[in-house]
This record gives C-alpha cells, structure tokens and sequence, in this order.
C-alpha cells in the first residue's frame, strides 16, 4: 500500500520564530511536511486584505506576497527539517518569482489558500550556501515559479562580517527615521498602487529629480523587528513602487486604459543596505511593450552612494481595464518623468 501523502492545513500559522517575524499578523506559512530527502510542501495562507500587501483594483493578490512567502518558506524548511538552529543568520544573494497565471490569485470573498512545493540544496563553500526553488500551486493549480538563494551563518561569523562592513566594532549611527528630517516629497500613494501614505517608500529629491528610498523604521509591516540594515523585503517594496509608477504613467504619458500587475521579479543583492546613508533608486532600462497586450520591462538599481546594493529586472503585463481616478488624480511635479531611463 502506497504511504498516506500528509493533508496540509491552513489553520494557524507556524511559530512566528520559525520565519523570522515578530508580528504573528505577519506570518503567511502554516504548516508544511517533507515529501522526500529535499523535498518539501509548505502551506501558506494569503489574507483576502493587508495593510500594505493589499489587492490591487482588479482585485488579484499583491505579488509581493509571494515574495515574503518564499522568503518565510526557505526560513521554516531551514529551521524545521534541514536542522539549521534559531539565531543562526540568513544573508540573501537573490530572489526571483514568475506568476505564469495572475487570475488564480484573485482574491473571491475568502483568504487564498497557496502550497509551495519545495526543493532544497544545500551549496558549498564558506559561508555555507543554501537554495529553495519553488512552484506556487492554488487550487492544486499551478500559478507560479520562484527561487531564493542565502548564506547561513552563526551569529559569531555574522558579526564579524558585519564588522568588515562597518570598519569597526560599532554600527554606524541610522540616518533620521522617515519624517524626522526631511524636505524631499514624498510619492502619494495612488501613484505607486498604495492606498496609505505611510506606506509609500518613494521620495524625490530635488533638484537632481533622483529617486530615494524612504525608510520608516517605525512601519510595522516593512520593520517588523529590529535589524541592523535595510531588509531585503524593504529594497523589494521600493523597486515595485518605482516600477508601478513608471510603467503606469511612462514619462507622462498613461498606458491607455490598461492596468499593468508584476509577474515577475529577479533581484540580485550586491551588498548590505546600511541606515546609516541614502539609497537611490535607479531605473537603468524601461522597455514598453509594442502593444497593449504585450509586458512592460524594467531594470532598477539601488545604489548606497557608488556601492550597488542590488539590482533587480522586473516584468509587468496588462491585467485588465484601468480605474479612470488614477490617471485624473495625478499628483503635479515641478519636472516631468524624464529623469527616468528611456
């Protein structure tokens, strides 16, 4: 008789230090079991509604979603079954996700429930390196693709790589939170596909017209807890919001009446965000597409001075018809978009 294959649940989420999170509000993963030696299904559950990865108006899942669950899922298979202790530190190289099918993630009156089926591997060298790749399955349909590759680390070795990149014993003093001591404008939300002020993390610094990260670190959702640099989720929320608004108002001008949603996401991370200094957002490619039907690429870079901290190529393609508002409730600019790569 074939072994009985482990029914998931969806009831409640993992234990919030099995993912790194200190809000239990924040944890998506509920249950997962091994399949085989570095297989493994993790179950996660989407709220129909959150407070930054809300649905947009078509009314699909936020894709930045599925980043955070792949980013939760490598944390929990780490922790749970590849007996990596807690405390110990995970230091990402890169992230990348593809939804093939953006319709199986609208959210219809209940919160969606996802399964990633998993595959371990383990990488050598020193800091030991480790990979999950992942398909994204709703309604045992499959929707999507993603990999997430990081060292691990004792918190001995991380300190001391940590060290080398501050020259000294002591972390360098954090740049004024967001709102303490600053001129720039910040981005209104509609503009970015946000619906709360405190949830946009774009400013424009003049008279350059650069883009800059804004880092709140009182926001509950992006600095869930204490960190000693940026989170990778945080650079993530600043290149969708660049790519948001590029794509939909392309150097002023509306893409017709389409909605555009991300579909795809490949970050490379570079360096260490540190708090302690600005980080620009710049867009180094924007390839529209030739037709309305066709996705909308972009490249975006995040910079900490002349250090790249990360680099990301984003694919966005046209989900539907555009709310009107949008376009109508543009927010004036003393300098048009063309600062943006062409």
């Amino acid at each position: 008789m074939a072994p009985a294959v482990p029914v998931l649940t969806f009831l409640r989420p993992v234990p919030r230090e099995l993912v790194h999170r200190s809000s239990i509000a924040e944890v998506f993963v509920t249950d997962g079991c091994r399949t085989s030696d570095s297989r493994f299904s993790v179950a996660a559950q989407w709220p129909r509604d959150h407070a930054l990865y809300h649905p947009d108006e078509q009314g699909l899942s936020d894709p930045m979603l599925f980043a955070e669950t792949l980013r939760q899922a490598l944390l929990y298979v780490a922790h749970e079954y590849c007996e990596v202790p807690l405390g110990h530190r995970f230091v990402g190289r890169d992230l990348s996700f593809d939804i093939t099918d953006p319709a199986a993630l609208r959210i219809v009156g209940v919160p969606v429930p996802v399964v990633l089926e998993a595959e371990w591997t383990w990488e050598g060298g020193r800091p030991r390196g480790a990979r999950l790749d992942v398909r994204l399955l709703v309604g045992g349909k499959s929707c999507g693709t993603g990999t997430i590759r990081v060292f691990v680390m004792d918190d001995r070795r991380y300190g001391l790589l940590r060290r080398m990149a501050w020259g000294g014993d002591a972390p360098p003093v954090p740049v004024p939170a967001a709102g303490e001591d600053s001129a720039a404008p910040l981005v209104p939300p509609r503009r970015v596909g946000r619906l709360r002020w405190k949830d946009c993390v774009l400013e424009r610094c003049w008279p350059d017209g650069d883009w800059q990260l804004r880092l709140d670190r009182d926001h509950a959702v992006l600095f869930d807890h204490p960190t000693d640099h940026v989170p990778l989720m945080v650079l993530m929320e600043g290149f969708r919001q660049l790519g948001h608004l590029c794509v939909h108002e392309r150097v002023e001008e509306p893409l017709g009446d389409r909605a555009y949603a991300l579909v795809g996401a490949q970050v490379e991370c570079a360096a260490f965000a540190e708090l302690d200094a600005p980080i620009r957002l710049l867009v180094e490619q924007s390839v529209p597409g030739a037709t309305a039907a066709d996705a909308f690429r972009l490249r975006v870079a995040a910079l900490q001075g002349d250090t790249l901290l990360a680099r990301t190529d984003m694919e966005w393609a046209g989900v539907g018809p555009r709310d009107p508002g949008e376009a109508a409730g543009r927010w004036p600019e003393p300098a048009s978009l063309t600062g943006l790569a062409p």
